[in-house]
Order: C-alpha cells, then sequence, then structure tokens
C-alpha cells in the first residue's frame, strides 16, 4: 500500500510539471503536421499501379541475383522479396498504401524516437533532481527501503513511457482515419517465415510494428536512469541516452562485418529487423537478441540500485 501511494506521489510529481504537458502538446503536434504533409505532399503523386511496381521489382530482383554473387545477408533478403512480391502478385494481394489509415499507422512508427526522447528527459530527472534539490532525504526517512524508492521511480518512468506510446497509437488511428477514412487499404501484410510467405492480419501487424518500437524505449529510457542515478546529473544522463540513441545504430552498422558487434546493445535493440528478414549483424537471431538484451537491463538495473542502495546522502 505504501508502495502504490509511492507511486502515485511520483506520477503527480510528473504531471504537475508545465513541461510535462508542453511534451505531450509536442507530440500531439508532430502527428497532427505529420498527417497534413502525408496527406497533402507525400501522396501527392499519381503512381502506376502495385501490379506493375511489382513486376518492375521483382526484374530487378532478378538482374541482382543473377549478375553476380552478391553478399549471403542480402542474397537471402533478394530472395524474401522475391517470393513475397510472387506471392502478391498470384493471390491478389495489395501493398500496405502510405494514403491508408493503415499505412499512415505505419509510417507513424518512425516517429516513436521522440517518445523516446521525452521519455530519457523524465528517466534522466526523476532521480537526478530529488539530489539536485535535496528532497532526496526526504524520501529516505520515509518508512520504507531505498529499494522501493528507487522502484517506484522507475516504474513512473516506463508508465511514463507508455502513456506516449498510447498516446502515438490512438493519435495515428484517429488522425489516420480523419485524413485517410476508415479504411485500412490492404487487408493483409505479407511476411517471409520458416520457408514461406505468410499473411499476417494489417491490426496486428501494426501493433507488432508498436510492440517491437517499445523495446528500444525500455532500454535507452533504462540506460538514463542508470546514469541519472549513478551520476545524479539530469543533463548528463540526457545528453549520454541521446548520443548513443542516435550514433549507436550507426556506429552499430559501421561495424556490421565484426562479429563482436553482435553484442552491443544498439545492434539489438531493433528487433524489427527480423521482421524485415535483414539482421544487423549475420547470423544474429531473434532469441539471440532477446537473451542480450535481458542481460543489458539486468545490468542497468543492478548498478542502479547498487548505487542508490549504498550511496551516502547525509551530506
Amino acid at each position: 500500500m505504501y508502495l502504490f501511494k509511492m507511486l502515485q506521489n511520483e506520477h503527480l510529481k510528473i504531471y504537475r510539471r508545465i513541461g510535462t504537458w508542453i511534451m505531450i502538446g509536442l507530440m500531439i503536434l508532430t502527428l497532427l503536421v505529420f498527417a497534413l504533409v502525408s496527406k497533402f505532399i507525400l501522396n501527392e503523386e499519381d503512381s502506376a499501379s502495385w501490379e506493375r511496381q511489382a513486376q518492375a521489382e521483382i526484374t530487378q530482383i532478378e538482374e541482382r541475383l543473377n549478375s553476380g554473387a552478391p553478399l549471403k545477408v542480402e542474397q537471402d533478403y533478394l530472395e524474401q522479396e522475391l517470393a513475397v512480391l510472387e506471392y502478391r502478385l498470384a493471390e491478389d494481394v495489395p501493398p500496405l498504401q502510405s494514403d491508408s489509415l493503415w499505412g499512415f499507422m505505419a509510417d507513424t512508427t518512425n516517429l516513436i524516437g521522440i517518445a523516446s526522447l521525452f521519455t530519457i528527459v523524465i528517466a534522466a530527472s526523476i532521480v537526478a533532481n530529488e539530489f539536485s534539490s535535496g528532497t532526496i532525504k526526504l524520501l529516505l526517512i520515509r518508512p520504507v527501503s531505498r529499494g522501493k524508492v528507487l522502484l517506484s521511480k522507475y516504474v513512473t518512468v516506463i508508465s511514463f513511457g507508455f502513456v506516449m506510446l498510447t498516446l502515438m497509437i490512438g493519435l495515428s488511428f484517429i488522425l489516420g482515419a480523419l485524413f485517410f477514412g476508415n479504411s485500412g487499404g490492404a487487408s493483409a501484410f505479407l511476411t517471409y517465415s520458416n520457408g514461406q510467405v505468410v499473411e499476417q492480419p494489417m491490426i496486428s501487424y501494426i501493433l507488432s510494428l508498436f510492440g517491437y518500437k517499445s523495446v528500444e524505449i525500455i532500454m535507452i529510457s533504462t540506460l538514463a536512469f542508470m546514469i541519472s542515478t549513478v551520476f545524479r546529473s539530469s543533463a548528463l544522463a540526457i545528453g549520454f541516452s541521446l548520443f548513443l540513441m542516435f550514433t549507436g545504430p550507426q556506429f552499430v552498422q559501421l561495424l556490421s562485418s565484426y562479429d563482436w558487434v553482435k553484442y552491443i546493445l544498439f545492434a539489438n535493440t531493433n528487433l524489427m529487423q527480423y521482421i524485415n528478414g535483414v539482421p544487423m549483424v549475420e547470423g544474429m537471431t531473434i532469441s539471440f537478441s532477446i537473451i542480450v538484451l535481458i542481460l543489458y537491463f539486468i545490468l542497468f538495473t543492478i548498478v542502479s540500485w547498487a548505487v542508490f542502495k549504498w550511496r551516502d546522502v547525509a551530506v
């Protein structure tokens, strides 16, 4: 019960801040602008029918496969794309179009980095600000362990991240229906699994996109939370976390030819690489990435807990 009251208190602290509502407002504004741009700028062209486009892509892929010996990863990807395109034409399954409800929602997942950014801000300040303002002493004199104090703050950070994610899902659906109608366009999304093409319900595919992207929010927020707890500096936590979030994937891509790169955190946060069939490093599997992410999560949690539990705050 006391832990529940602490959670209530931490949420009140966050949502009483004007900065929190500014971030929520910026999220809404960004999605609105993105919807307007998608409707009136990006989708103005009237391109060829999807059947002709698919046939042209098939021709290009066959030429690429016959032109030489591409890397194994590229060859596997091209063969999977070829199988999907051929199935699409044979079964008359149109592709997902951007000028549709589901297409807009799928494109919105590219903006989840904004939700990650705002969650990092909360994660980086929720502990550090207690030390900088001196209110950490008021928390620790309460009849509750330091572990529970830290847990209440971490749960609050993660819940805020999911609030931002839920807001993005709901707004993308509302704006998609408003600007593109309630038709989802394609009724199924084609994926390549276990050597064959599989039709996946569109709603399931869209939710899986947001679900996989939420892993990035959890991991980068946990990293920012750990830095904030260890160094008691929100500026350092925000700056270092943002630096890693934007440069980490590029660093991994640059060194993807080395096998040891697959053990780096940012080589595993994007689980969509397995849906697309192109792992960032050859030989990686989704089970491997999940294990690596769990190990990093445990490491971040242990470091945060150990430092917070044993730190002297009497000064």
